[in-house]
């Protein structure tokens, strides 16, 4: 399961990513076109599920050396788990207008 959580953090990272690319930001007439709170709540869970994958391949790295497909798992679940921080924090002043 170790060598695997990974690999589906960073394939349900990236499902979440793409529907909140679609669906999330506002759109021409200023509506949403997902709920804000179901926005939030994808990219919060997005969020600490790639972060789970940075750790766990992280953890791999440091315990069975540099090899690249760990390197590339890491960057991959670091950069989701970034992209959804920012969106995250994006989103949250579109509630106190």
């Amino acid at each position: 399961m170790k060598r695997s959580f990974p690999w589906v953090a960073l394939g349900i990272g990236l499902f979440l990513a793409l529907v909140l690319l679609r669906f999330s930001p506002l759109n021409v007439g200023g509506q949403f076109t997902l709920p804000l709170l179901t926005a939030l709540l994808m990219s919060e869970l997005g969020f600490l599920l790639t972060a789970a994958g940075v750790f766990v391949s992280g953890r791999e790295l440091l315990q069975q050396g540099w090899r690249g497909r760990s390197l590339m798992l890491l960057l991959g679940n670091l950069l989701l788990a970034v992209n959804f921080l920012r969106l995250g924090l994006a989103l949250w002043p579109e509630t106190s207008g």
